[in-house]
């Protein structure tokens, strides 16, 4: 009797769970359902290109202070001339 009972409480908890899978997979499978998985992943994406710009950003600036202090001028110096372009040559000439 008690072996009976076991096999209908396992068959009602796995019928339950099956049921709520079917129903899960169903509803995934509508439009409403498609769109917020596409939705979760556009947030996903965009979220992930936020983190690069911010990461790049953050490179920029570090190679672009490495590079002011290794290049700009220091005080007290006098400043590289500006490099003015030759005129063009025009050939033959």
């Amino acid at each position: 009797m008690i072996g009976r009972l076991f096999y209908l409480a396992a068959g009602a908890a796995l019928g339950g769970y099956v049921v709520h899978r079917v129903n899960r997979a169903r509803r995934a499978l509508t439009p409403g359902g498609i769109a917020e998985r596409v939705e979760g992943q556009v947030t996903e994406y965009r979220g992930a290109l936020r983190e690069l710009n911010e990461d790049l950003a953050e490179e920029v600036r570090e190679r672009e202070a490495e590079l002011l202090a290794r290049y700009a001028p220091m005080r007290g110096r006098a400043a590289l001339p500006a490099r003015q372009e030759a005129p063009e040559r025009l050939p033959g000439r």
